[in-house]
């Protein structure tokens, strides 16, 4: 059995997997331009965030109803609970959807419907956030933010994703003072192919609670003994940034450097179907390529769960630190 974790940086949208995309797309009556799911998975070769972000949109095609957004987080859910995830906070991207004809309300109750469920099926807590795509206009992020109070019983918080470079996070710093007024939580991609500033700028000017990605911040001394002192979580993805290319091998990621600096580093999957691995695959990985030690990929889960938004339910998060405490990585 994998190691308990939360994971806090995974796009829905980001894990279907081939067979279900046709499986979607049959159902659907859409026609997807790849001869078989072996002609798709051969498509999973990106050379830069903006390819995968191509075929990433092209996809979502399949997605149409409400059933169609249950199979899908059921079918990660399903894969993360073998993987050793207890607790999953589940970004998704309605104005992609929305762009498409497909309601919010579609999106979120196909979604609820399955996490409602997560915990007897599963054995994993969930939470909801709804991101805003940067390569978009602020009024589009406004409106959907608006277009979502109907189901903000569903929502715990806000992030910040798709293109980075251009698109600081200062422009979005209406939606996320909208977003605070309404009690949700805050976070945002960046640092990923975007500057250290704009991991300054997230946390000043969004007021974020967590970094999703933040890679770049070591380029930044002044930035990460800040992130140490207020103890700001750092949503890494190690395959994404070798499949994106934001690092050349998997051996020269800096993760084992940041958790030697005192960051509140936690690993995450980001979009597994598209770069070769869950979570636990992903902790698999880091541990062989960086030589992490046991007690280290022991402080990668504990911050997993110390960083989540489970303060409305803080019996729960002891009770997973407590099976972290617990774990032998000998066994």
């Amino acid at each position: 059995m994998p190691v308990p974790k939360a994971e806090l940086h995974l796009h829905i949208e980001g894990t279907l997997e081939p067979e279900l995309a046709f499986a979607l797309a049959e159902r659907n009556g859409v026609t997807l331009p790849y001869a078989d799911t072996e002609a798709l998975r051969e498509a999973y070769r990106f050379s830069d965030l903006q390819s995968f972000l191509d075929l990433y949109y092209a996809l979502m095609a399949v997605l149409r109803t409400a059933e169609d957004f249950t199979d899908l987080a059921d079918a990660y859910l399903a894969r993360a609970a073998e993987q050793g995830v207890r607790h999953a906070e589940i970004f998704f991207d309605p104005q992609a959807h929305r762009a498409r004809g497909v309601p919010i309300g579609v999106v979120v109750e196909g979604l609820g419907a399955a996490l409602d469920r997560a915990e007897e099926r599963h054995g994993i807590s969930t939470r909801l956030i709804m991101c805003f795509l940067r390569d978009e206009p602020a009024e589009s992020a406004m409106a959907t933010l608006e277009a979502a109070k109907p189901y903000l019983d569903r929502i715990t918080g806000v992030g910040l994703d798709s293109a980075e470079v251009g698109h600081p996070p200062a422009k979005f710093r209406e939606v996320y003072e909208e977003a605070a007024r309404l009690g949700l939580r805050r976070v945002a991609h960046a640092g990923e192919e975007g500057p250290a500033e704009y991991v300054r700028e997230a946390l000043d000017v969004l007021g974020v609670e967590r970094i999703d990605h933040g890679l770049r911040c070591l380029e930044d001394p002044s930035l990460v003994e800040r992130l140490v002192r207020e103890r700001v979580p750092l949503t890494l993805c190690p395959l994404s940034n070798v499949r994106l290319r934001a690092v050349d091998v998997l051996e020269e990621h800096p993760l084992r450097a940041m958790l030697e600096a005192g960051l509140v580093a936690t690993v995450n999957s980001d979009d597994p179907a598209y770069f070769g691995g869950y979570v636990g695959d992903t902790f698999d990985a880091v541990r062989d390529a960086l030589s992490l030690t046991p007690e280290q990929l022991r402080t990668l889960a504990r911050n997993s769960f110390l960083a989540s938004f489970l303060e409305d339910d803080e019996a729960r998060r002891e009770r997973y630190l407590a099976e972290v405490s617990a774990y032998d990585f000998g066994a």
